[in-house]
């Protein structure tokens, strides 16, 4: 077995801080707790509130903005956003790949604005030795699109009946684990395991759906309640802080219709969580069986908060295609029944929706706002980092701030792989992040700022105080220590306080290419299109 650790990170897709068994959620997810119960839980990790970025800023160890994704892998340029992983960066799997591991990706891309050609942002051109994956984001999970093994499209593997894009992902990092890796056990392992589940749309094995009948019917009031106490009594929250309001664009649970169908899109919600964990078991078990687990990072976090984007049954079609190639049938050629309405229960292969804002409050439980927002319910996600060898197995909740650009720094200390000044011929940006391996060891990391933007949100974080705005609204100021979610704005009482951590958040700005929202709008504007929702 190799001295250097195995590194392998598990990235869940538009899942809310609280969902997971762990994090006091209703979700079976036995393989995710087993890490938690022998490991490390952090209780304020934040990513960067939408899929792209932040799959762009853990890979990098940058802010997304310097990657050249600062929205979506939309290509915007030359006065927006390149939308790809452009020339000034380095990826984890290039820095690690160059102190000799083998390195692999299952799973979704989403970071080169060209899905079809292979590019110089694709994935086995940015230093993995294997991919196998999708390039765009969302999309069916029983005829995904853009399906990919390193650079050859293998979509026709989808028309097997028992295909289900979720297994494919664990069965084919299985392999990588088991095959692939095998040929050079004596070599440490990178492995990336980018899980589309569970957003968008809500397709989910009858079986798996079948375990979750009646566990959401109590409605999200409820729910929210008790996931709250869950929290608190667990340690990952303090006390002292209260739940937020059901959001006000939220019904009342008692004040609902259709509570069978409401409690069906939940299910289903939970099913595509519950396959997920059932399939980082699977490579828990190879990983065991194979020796190397007890000398291995773990790490399992989600790239956004909960996502309450609706499909109506009017616009679904333009919502849709507004990121996705959308097909009209299914493989055996009945008709896709896409959009939120009762008369449409979820799960198969013939329906396309989402869960809606009212399970996304829930799902962010007790925070506010949702993915695309960088109040805490869209930046907010659970993170657990498991590694016997070097953090031992007393489990240890963790409430120091951190955030996704610290994941690359954590990983070139544990591994001593060195980060290059140049690459390949071209200057390459520092990394922004710091270690959390004193923190997770008991430390406290030093004061610093943390800094967030997306379509114009904003945010920053020095110690207590924490300023945010939703765009295009004026900044509020929260004491993160007193009120975690944010429901006293002190901006009015604290002048000096706002004014010293905007004109913080602008350098940070000014200095990472954060293009004011206002460019962006003018852009598409001119070119007449819709805006990325």
């Amino acid at each position: 077995m190799p001295a250097q650790p195995d590194v392998v990170l598990v990235l869940a897709d538009d899942m809310g801080f609280s969902d997971i068994g762990c994090y006091g959620g209703e979700v079976a997810t036995p393989n995710l707790d087993r890490l938690a119960a022998y490991g490390v839980r952090m209780s304020q990790f934040y990513n960067t509130a939408r899929c792209s970025p932040s799959r762009a800023s853990l890979m990098t160890g940058l802010h997304p903005h310097q990657t050249g994704i600062g929205i979506l892998n939309y290509d915007d340029a030359p006065d927006g956003y390149p939308g790809t992983l452009n020339d000034r960066c380095v990826t984890i799997a290039e820095v690690l790949g160059a102190a000799g591991y083998g390195t692999y990706l299952s799973g979704k891309w989403h970071m080169s604005s060209d899905l079809h050609t292979p590019n110089d942002a694709w994935p086995t051109r940015r230093g993995f030795d294997e991919f196998y994956g999708t390039l765009e984001g969302a999309g069916s999970y029983y005829s995904t699109r853009t399906l990919t093994r390193n650079e050859t499209n293998i979509e026709a593997e989808t028309a097997d009946p028992d295909f289900y894009y979720t297994d494919a992902i664990s069965d084919n990092a299985v392999r990588f684990v088991r095959g692939h890796h095998a040929e050079r056990a004596d070599d440490p392992l990178f492995l990336y395991l980018a899980y589309t589940a569970p957003h968008w749309p809500l397709h989910a094995r009858a079986e798996d759906v079948a375990r979750y009948a009646g566990r959401f019917d109590e409605g999200w009031d409820v729910l929210r309640g008790q996931r709250m106490r869950r929290l608190t009594e667990s340690g990952v929250l303090d006390r002292g802080w209260a739940l937020s309001d059901r959001d006000p664009a939220v019904p009342a649970w008692e004040a609902t219709a259709d509570h069978d169908w409401q409690a069906a899109r939940m299910a289903v919600y939970a099913a595509q969580i519950d396959r997920m964990d059932q399939g980082i078991g699977r490579v828990l078990d190879a990983l065991e069986e194979s020796g190397r687990l007890a000398n291995t990072l773990f790490v399992f976090l989600s790239d956004n908060g909960g996502c309450a984007e609706e499909m109506p049954v009017e616009t679904v079609h333009e919502f849709i295609t507004g990121f996705v190639a959308f097909d009209e049938t299914t493989r055996a050629g009945e008709p896709v029944r896409p959009g939120n309405t009762p008369a449409i229960t979820p799960g198969g292969e013939d329906t396309y929706a989402t869960y809606g804002r009212e399970w996304a409050n829930l799902s962010n439980t007790p925070f506010r706002e949702y993915k695309h927002w960088v109040h805490e319910g869209g930046i907010s996600t659970p993170l657990i980092a498991h590694w016997p060898a070097g953090l031992g197995t007393e489990p240890r909740i963790v409430h120091a701030p951190h955030q996704l650009p610290d994941v690359l720094a954590t990983v070139l200390e544990l591994t001593g792989a060195s980060y290059p000044d140049r690459y390949e011929g071209r200057d390459v940006l520092p990394p922004e992040g710091i270690s959390m391996l004193p923190t997770w060891r008991g430390g406290q990391p030093p004061e610093r700022s943390l800094y967030w933007e997306h379509e114009g949100n904003a945010a920053v974080r020095r110690g207590r105080w924490k300023l945010v705005r939703k765009y295009p609204g004026e900044w509020e100021l929260y004491d993160i220590d007193a009120d975690r979610t944010e429901l006293h704005d002190r901006a009015a009482e604290y002048p000096d306080v706002v004014a010293d951590l905007a004109a913080d958040y602008q350098r940070w700005a000014d200095r990472c290419g954060v293009l004011p929202r206002e460019q962006v709008l003018a852009l598409y504007e001119r070119r007449g299109r819709a805006l990325p929702q």
